[in-house]
Order: structure tokens, then sequence, then C-alpha cells
């Protein structure tokens, strides 16, 4: 168990979890999951009856709730806490501890100066020392000894306080992640304006649910919204400017009815959930009136396919031409759709079938008729958008309207003679209700981890030494050495700007004795080796 656990905590192994969490969220990526669009889990089953069941056994279709996911997260909790831990330990012991004292050799080291002399004794030469290294915010400790005093500075801690930063920044994007997948929540609603067309927060209402693993229907919070108005501002060349969403909701069982404007990165702040404005469109208002008379209006919204908001759509009518009277039974075959394209500026070109600016300008409604059974009652679901293929294959749905253009106003007679009335349009917002309670751990990690990683990059551990002994004249001499922990090409510049400051401040140096015969070595020069 030791063993594991040494292995389980080294860094080796935690970026190895991290990879393998990496490798592992590639089945959910590609493979539709069964939260998020559980239609789309089962036509894929349908279409790969032999692959299919077998990747569910895997979880494939539920990767980020199996049982191996949450191991590899787990595990990876693990090893970067039991990793984290002790070094965080061994780095406050070592911002509390002194820095060591000098070695008996300086001229060993990587950088080294001798020759310095201080007018004072040992106490003070070595005092000017640490008060010129505290000045350039060094850690300082001082020390006596019967030969002398040496002065002991380090820096450059900040580069493993970043890099610890960095990891833990890290973890706390893994809780963040997590907390968002367990408690968060989204659901995405299509809202027609008007009081008639508004919701209620439950799943039933919403387009489109993805519930956290720990969050039940019973958990979403309780409100009620309505699209008043929509408002879109466009420059010539069709490119928008501004989008506003006017809606009036409430909150609570016995909330007052509010307004506000929802607009793009400004959302509407409940309680328990987030609004945002993410699209919108148009829908058209189509009034059918069978061959019995009788009238519905439907108001269809329709799925934008351009930038220029050319929408395509379908208006269904699965009631229609059912005799009022019950004298003629009802015939599933007299069911009605139109399947449309909307153009809210009609191009000269018509044949393009293209809008040629998304306001509505010169707005007009292109319908094809359909009659016969539209197969709603056979169990499956069907988009709402678009007419079922397999009923037109069949041949239960036929076709017995050619493509007509029509404007805001007018009408078209059917063979049969019934009529479609193309009445007007409605604006229509998709908004998307959220609520994901680690987004603040997340955004606070991701700025964490990057400041850590910058410190982390920037950071140079060093330790310089001096040591001061009596001269025979009765001054003191200073000896320097330095030491980079970690390889850096400006410690050398750095060590001889502290040399330089020193001569400054205490004078001349005096040569050594030993190198009186140098060339090039002047009386009054300080040797510096590297």
């Amino acid at each position: 168990m030791r063993a594991f656990w040494r292995w389980l905590t080294s860094m080796r192994t935690a970026l190895l979890l991290l990879f393998l969490l990496a490798v592992a969220a590639i089945p959910g990526s590609l493979l539709p999951q069964r939260n998020l669009a559980p239609e789309r889990v089962n036509q894929y089953l349908r279409d790969h009856p032999d692959l299919g069941p077998w990747l569910d056994r895997l979880w494939m279709f539920a990767v980020y709730s199996s049982p191996w996911f949450s191991a590899i997260y787990l595990l990876l909790f693990a090893s970067l806490i039991g990793c984290l831990v002790p070094r965080l330990s061994q780095h406050l012991r070592a911002l509390k501890a002194v820095p060591p004292d000098a070695p008996k050799r300086l001229d060993r080291l990587p950088q080294h100066a001798d020759g310095l002399h201080h007018d004072g004794d040992p106490a003070a030469a070595a005092g000017a020392v640490a008060a010129l290294l505290r000045k350039r915010r060094w850690r300082v400790a001082v020390r006596e000894h019967p030969d002398g005093v040496t002065v002991a500075a380090e820096k450059g801690y900040v580069k493993e306080t970043g890099n610890l930063l960095f990891h833990f920044s890290l973890l706390a994007l893994l809780i963040g992640v997590a907390a968002g997948s367990w408690y968060g929540w989204e659901a995405n609603r299509i809202v027609v304006a008007g009081p008639d067309y508004g919701f209620c927060d439950s799943i039933p209402q919403y387009d489109e649910t993805a519930l956290g693993a720990r969050v039940g229907p019973e958990d979403l919070p309780p409100f009620c919204l309505q699209l008043d108005d929509f408002s879109v501002d466009y420059l010539d060349n069709g490119q928008p400017l501004d989008f506003a969403a006017k809606v009036t909701y409430t909150e609570g069982l016995n909330g007052a009815a509010r307004q506000a404007t929802i607009a793009v990165n400004d959302p509407l702040r409940l309680d328990g959930a987030s609004v945002y404005l993410f699209g919108h469109g148009y829908a058209p208002i189509v009034r059918y009136t069978d061959r019995y008379g009788v009238s519905q209006t439907t108001v269809a919204a329709f799925l934008v396919d351009d930038d220029f908001l050319t929408s395509h759509g379908l208006a269904a009518f699965p009631d229609a031409n059912v005799d009022p009277t019950g004298a003629t039974p009802r015939a599933d075959r007299a069911q009605t759709a139109f399947s449309c394209v909307y153009l809210p500026t009609v191009p000269d070109d018509v044949s393009l079938a293209r809008s040629a600016h998304p306001a509505e300008r010169n707005p007009a409604l292109m319908c094809s008729a359909y009659q016969g059974d539209l197969g709603l009652d056979v169990g499956r679901a069907q988009s709402v958008y678009e007419l079922d293929r397999r009923q037109l294959d069949s041949g239960a749905l036929r076709q017995v309207g050619t493509e007509t253009k029509l404007s805001s106003g007018q009408s078209w007679t059917l063979p049969d003679g019934s009529t479609m009335t193309f009445v007007g349009t409605r604006q229509w917002a998709a908004l998307s209700v959220r609520q994901d309670p680690g987004k603040t751990t997340v955004l606070i990690g991701a700025v964490a981890l990057l400041t850590g990683l910058l410190t982390s990059l920037t950071g140079r551990r060093r330790r310089v030494w001096a040591r001061v002994v009596p001269d025979a004249d009765g001054r003191s001499l200073i000896s320097l050495g330095g030491l980079p922990r970690t390889e850096q090409a400006s410690f050398a510049a750095e060590f001889a700007q502290l040399v330089s400051q020193l001569e400054e401040n205490h004078g001349a140096p005096v040569r050594p004795a030993a190198d009186v015969d140098d060339p090039g070595v002047h009386p009054g020069d300080a040797r510096v080796r590297r």
C-alpha cells in the first residue's frame, strides 16, 4: 500500500491520469449522450443494432457518469492532493527557515568575487552587506564565527509558490467542473412573442434539457416567463447591431410580475438560474379554413437557414377536415400541413429562394400543401419543422398544392376548396436557462492557474553568501559567492551588479596579494571570477 501511494502521489502519475481523463472524454464528444440528446441515442441504437448495445454496456452513451470515468477523476483528485499537500508543507517550512551558512570555499561557486574591503570591523562590514541585500529584497541571515562573520541570503521562493499555485488551481478547476456536472443544469426553449406563448420552469415545457447527475426535475427554481417583444437593429448590409428581448417574468409561486430586457452578454439573473439570449427568428402566422368552413390558426416558429434569416418550417393542422356535425366519419388522410420557406425580404430574383435582408422589408411565404396521414399517431418522435419522410415515401402523405408565394394577408385556395391565409409573423427568441454552481470556482481557478504559471516560469531561485574577515591593517575583507538553484543566464549580471554596488558604497577594492603579478590586473581592481 505504501508503494502504491508513492506511485499514485507522484507528479508523473498525476500527468498520466490527466492525459487519461482527456482521452476518456473523447467518446463523450463523438457519441450522443443520453442526458443531452436521448432521441439521438435511440436513433443510434436503431441504426447500429450490433454495435450499439455493446457501446451502451460500456457506458459510451453516458461517459461522464460512467464508473470508469469517475474512477479516473477520483484517482486524479487523490493524486493531486497527495502530491500537493506534502509539497505545500515542505514549502512553508522552507519559507520559515533561515538561509544556510556560507560554505568554506566561496571561490568554488559558479559566481564569486574577493578583494572587496570595508573600513569598519567585520560586524559593521557584514551589517552593510546585509543591509544592501535586504534593500534588494533578499532573505538575509548574519552569523558570527571565531574567524569572522558570514552573511547568507536567498531569493526566488516565488517560483515554487507559483508552481504550487498552478497545481492547486488545477485542482480547483477539477472541483468546479465536477460541481457543475453534478449540480448544474441547462435547458433551451424557443419562445414566440405574445402572452399566450410563455412558459414556466418545468421539464415538459422545454425543447431541450440537460440535468446534472445530482439534479432532479423538482430541483428547478419556480419561475414563469413570456416574451413581450423582440427588436433588432440592422445595417444596410444586413449586419445586426443590437438585440433586445423584452420579457415579463414572475419568481416563486405567488411572485409579482416584473419586466426586464435580455441582451447579448446581459442575461436575466434569477434566483437559482440565469436566462441567456442566443438566437432569434420569425414565426409565420397561418390560418387554415378546411372544407367544412372550420378555421384554425397556428403560429409556427421557423428554423433559420442563413444570416439573412431565410427560414423553413411546417404549419400542421392534424385536426382539420373533421365534420363538426359528426355526420361524416373522420378520415386521417384529410390531415393537412404546409411545408414553407419564409423570406423576410424577397430578392429581385425570386428563383434564388434566399432573403436579401434579415429585416422584414418585403416579406413572403413560399409554401407547398400536403394532405393525408401526418404520422403523428404512430408513437415515434418526429421533427416539428419538417414532414415525416417515411409518410411521404409510403404514400400516406401526398402533395396537393405546388409551391405558391404569398405576401402578408394573401390567401391560397386548395383543390378541395379549403383555404390557407398568411396572416403575418411574430418574432421568436431562443432562450437558454442555465445554472452552473461551479462557474465561480472555475473562473477563480483559471485566473490563479495563469498567475501561477507565469510566476513559476519567471521566478528564479538563487543564493548569495559573503564572508567578512579582519585585515592586517584593521579593515575588513569581503568575499562573495553566488549559486543559482536553476540554470539562468541573468544571474551573472545580477551578481556583478551586486559587487559593483558594494564597490560604490564602500570604496575601491583591495587586490589580493596573490594576484599582484597577474597581467592586466592593477591595484584597486576587484577580482571577479566566473
